[in-house]
């Protein structure tokens, strides 16, 4: 079982899409259930209708899963698994404010050195903590030897008891901690892999705590993935242009260009454009690096355009609002200059809107717009073209400047005789 776990508190990252992505291969290639746990423990930090948009993200992708499971509907099992750490003296009541415990770390900061929780609480008289009424959280009491975790991409790690703590798993309103929560939800799922980033790879000995504290045997291994790196080959953060998926699809980026691309950062694919299918047939975790890879915009925009050229023309007609051959074609010539479907469209569009002129051409304009609409029908441009200027008598460029506006719209753009082969049956619609 492999599982991919996203916080309802903000918009999905492409950091998220990448671990899900891969996830989803492994998945196939084991032959194994992907399940979805909505992480919703943080209810302050949780915004309303964030959980169903990662679900709807994750179906557009076509990143297939076998359940959706809420971690705030398992309560009851972190708080049973809780109890019976405190029962066994493998877990203890801590009385110590959040005052103190930031003082604490203050003068380790002063001091230079790590700051790891004193255990003052640990050895406490049974009778102290019955008749204490102060707000207390709950520990795990920390290891007593090295936890050693094997990734199956960044190789063997290490952690000292320290690394691990006698960190909290029950905070004072009682609601499980993140770590705490997801080691226990993770034994519940029979989850044998557990691949997400490298930022959490200081959490894998506190749930391999966790899990062994209460007696689950049962081996579960990790691959944390290395993080994107921006452009200034810094972590990426909310700030950082491309972040979000949502502003991905909104820019005209399509999923399997998107999946594409975060597949083959930081691995050596065979080849360039792939589908998700085809991924799965080649990709291992094996090939991920274990260093950070660097996300960029424009390699990004290289392989949208791969993918939007390799659409048929009448797919991609309908990413400019159509459903016809001839202007899908009419787009495959643009995309000479763009890359990706908003930008697509914004040369598509001014064809068939209600065009402004230059002053300057306003009466050249006219004059040819008149003879158009009179104008029989030309199967080529050429025959077009000169008949065009035999009955205007205007000559170059002037012509060329006002016929390209008449059609396009724009002053800029592809030759005229490539883009009449797909406008000619539209010219009445266009020279209204």
């Amino acid at each position: 079982m492999l599982r991919f776990a996203p916080s309802p508190t903000g918009d999905m990252h492409i950091g998220n899409l990448r671990v899900a992505l891969l996830n989803y291969l492994v998945s196939c290639q084991k032959n194994e259930d992907l399940i979805i746990r909505i992480e919703d423990t943080q209810k302050e930090k949780n915004i309303d209708g964030k959980d169903q948009e990662i679900l709807d993200i994750l179906d557009l992708f076509g990143i297939k899963y076998t359940q959706t499971i809420y971690q705030s509907q398992n309560f009851k099992f972190h708080s049973a698994m809780a109890l019976q750490l405190l029962h066994e003296k493998k877990a203890f009541s801590c009385f110590c404010s959040d005052n103190w415990i930031a003082k604490k770390k203050e003068e380790a900061k002063d001091a230079n050195v790590a700051y790891s929780y004193d255990d003052a609480c640990r050895n406490l008289p049974a009778e102290l903590v019955i008749d204490n009424t102060s707000p207390f959280c709950v520990r795990i009491t920390r290891p007593d030897v090295s936890i050693q975790i094997k990734d199956l991409i960044q190789g063997d790690l290490s952690f000292s008891e320290n690394d691990v703590d006698s960190f909290v798993i029950l905070n004072q309103d009682k609601t499980p901690t993140c770590d705490f929560s997801a080691a226990v939800d993770d034994m519940i799922s029979d989850v044998s892999l557990v691949i997400r980033s490298s930022e959490h790879i200081k959490s894998a000995p506190k749930q391999a705590h966790v899990r062994h504290s209460l007696g689950y045997d049962k081996s579960v291994a990790f691959a944390h993935v290395p993080v994107l790196l921006n452009e200034n080959n810094q972590p990426m953060g909310s700030k950082d242009e491309g972040w979000s998926v949502k502003a991905l699809l909104e820019q005209g980026f399509l999923p399997e260009a998107i999946s594409n691309y975060l597949i083959s950062i930081g691995n050596a694919p065979a080849q360039e454009i792939f589908t998700l299918d085809q991924a799965v047939e080649f990709f291992t975790l094996d090939t991920a690096l274990s260093s950070p890879a660097r996300f960029s915009m424009q390699e990004l925009k290289n392989i949208n355009k791969k993918h939007l050229l390799e659409l048929e023309a009448k797919e991609l007609s309908r990413y400019v609002g159509f459903a016809d051959s001839e202007i899908g074609e009419l787009a495959r010539v643009f995309l000479e200059d763009v890359f990706t479907t908003k930008e697509l469209k914004s040369k598509i569009a001014p064809i068939f809107a209600q065009k402004t002129f230059p002053s300057e051409l306003t009466e050249v304009i006219s004059t040819i717009s008149q003879i158009i609409k009179k104008a029989p029908f030309f199967d080529k441009y050429e025959d077009f073209e000169k008949y065009l200027k035999d009955g205007s008598q205007i000559q170059e460029p002037l012509f060329s400047q006002a016929l390209r506006y008449i059609l396009t719209g724009t002053k800029n753009g592809p030759e005229l005789t490539k883009v009449y082969k797909y406008l000619k049956n539209y010219i009445g619609e266009i020279v209204k």
